[in-house]
C-alpha cells in the first residue's frame, strides 16, 4: 500500500508518517520546506503540485491523506480582526491545497485504485457552531463540502473520499492540554482509513470512529 501525507513534517502528518513507516508501507511525506525523506509541496502553489506530479509520475497511489492546514484565527477579534489576507491565506491552504493536491495526483490514485482522506475538523460541522474561528471554520467547512462533492464524481472510478476530525490532539496547534496524544490520533485516522470503502465514501467522522453531523 502506497500512500502520500501532505504536511507530514509536524504534528498529526508526522504522527501518521511515522505510524505508517512502523508499519512498513512505502509512505510519502510532503511539507512547504521539507527535512530528511520528505517531498517539497507548497499546496498552495500550482508549480509545485505539477513538480510534484511529474517526480510521482507512474507511482500508484493506494491512499492520500490531504492534511497539510493552517490555524490563522488566534488572536484575532471581530472588531477589527480578521484582514482579507489572512482569510485569503487560510482559504488558500486548506480549500484550495486540497483541490489542487487531488487533482495533480489523480493519475496516481486512479493506478492504484486508491483512497483519499481530506483531513477536516468538527469545527466544519453546522450543527456545531459556537462562534470564533472564523477562517478556520469557514475553510473547514469548504473542505468538508469539497469532500462529499468529490465522493459524488469520483464513485464511478472505485476512489473513495473521507472526510475526517483528528479530536483535539497535543500539537502546535492543539496545545498541550490536548486531549489526545498525536499517536492515539494518527492509529485512530488509520483504522479509519483502512474501513473507507466505496460504500462509505463521503463519510465524515471522527478519528474515533464517531459520525459527526453535517
Amino acid at each position: 500500500m502506497s500512500i502520500l501525507i501532505t504536511g507530514a513534517n509536524r504534528g498529526i502528518g508526522a504522527a501518521l508518517l511515522a505510524h505508517y513507516r512502523a508499519e512498513g508501507h512505502p509512505v510519502f511525506g510532503t511539507a512547504r520546506k521539507p527535512g530528511t525523506g520528505l517531498e517539497r509541496l507548497d499546496v498552495t502553489d500550482p508549480e509545485s503540485h505539477a513538480r510534484l506530479a511529474r517526480r510521482l509520475a507512474g507511482k500508484p497511489l493506494s491512499l492520500l491523506v490531504c492534511n497539510a492546514g493552517v490555524y490563522p484565527d488566534k488572536g484575532q477579534t471581530l472588531d477589527g480582526g480578521y484582514p482579507a489576507a489572512l482569510w485569503a491565506a487560510g482559504l488558500a491552504t486548506n480549500v484550495t491545497g486540497v483541490f489542487l493536491t487531488i487533482q495533480s495526483l489523480l493519475p496516481n490514485l486512479r493506478a492504484g485504485r486508491g483512497k483519499i482522506a481530506i483531513i477536516s475538523s468538527q469545527m466544519a460541522s453546522q450543527a456545531r457552531a459556537p462562534g470564533g474561528s472564523y477562517i478556520y471554520r469557514a475553510s473547514k467547512a469548504a473542505a468538508l463540502n469539497l469532500g462529499r462533492n468529490l465522493a459524488v464524481d469520483l464513485a464511478p472510478e472505485g476512489i473513495a473520499v473521507g472526510i475526517y476530525h483528528l479530536g483535539w490532539v497535543q500539537t502546535d496547534m492543539g496545545g498541550k492540554g490536548a486531549q489526545i496524544t498525536p499517536e492515539a490520533s494518527a492509529a485512530g485516522l488509520a483504522t479509519r482509513f483502512a474501513a473507507l470503502s466505496p460504500a462509505t465514501t463521503g463519510c465524515f467522522e471522527g478519528w474515533d470512529g464517531e459520525a459527526i453531523p453535517f
